[in-house]
């Protein structure tokens, strides 16, 4: 799966709701993340963003852990081919190439609409809580 940064925006944020629970099965090992480089860096800038840190209440230094100890789980993407555009917004242009070029089966995204051209490429675009009833995964196995 390809994650979104809204997902990992909403995870930092709510350590209750289904994007944190997500976030702790990529951590657990227990589903793959696909990230190229250039998606790495956009949930960094994103992340690190003063309105994002006084939203979740984190510093730069927190944020730099979570980074840290996500790449250890993400599975890397080469993008060999770019694909824009093929989307509304362009800076979700990186998360559709991650998950085309890893041939991955689902793009996770609070912005379901925006990512239907994922469709033609056979990538499924669900919200964290259709992830989890599409995939079967089970959210007894958060802590």
């Amino acid at each position: 799966m390809v994650i979104d940064t809204n997902i990992l925006v909403a995870a930092v944020r709510n350590n209750a709701g289904p994007s944190f629970a997500l976030m702790q099965l990529v951590r657990q090992a227990l589903v793959a993340m696909y990230c190229s480089p250039a998606l790495f860096l956009e949930y960094e800038d994103v992340l690190t963003r003063s309105d994002q840190l006084t939203a979740s209440g984190l510093q730069r230094t927190d944020v730099d852990a979570i980074l840290n100890e996500l790449a250890l789980f993400l599975v890397p993407v080469t993008t060999h081919y770019q694909w824009r555009p093929q989307l509304r917004d362009p800076s979700d242009e990186m998360v559709l190439e991650a998950a085309v070029n890893a041939q991955a089966n689902v793009i996770v995204t609070y912005n379901v609409r925006d990512f239907k051209p994922a469709e033609r490429f056979g990538i499924l675009v669900l919200n964290p809580e259709q992830t989890f009833r599409q995939f079967h995964l089970n959210r007894s196995f958060v802590p």
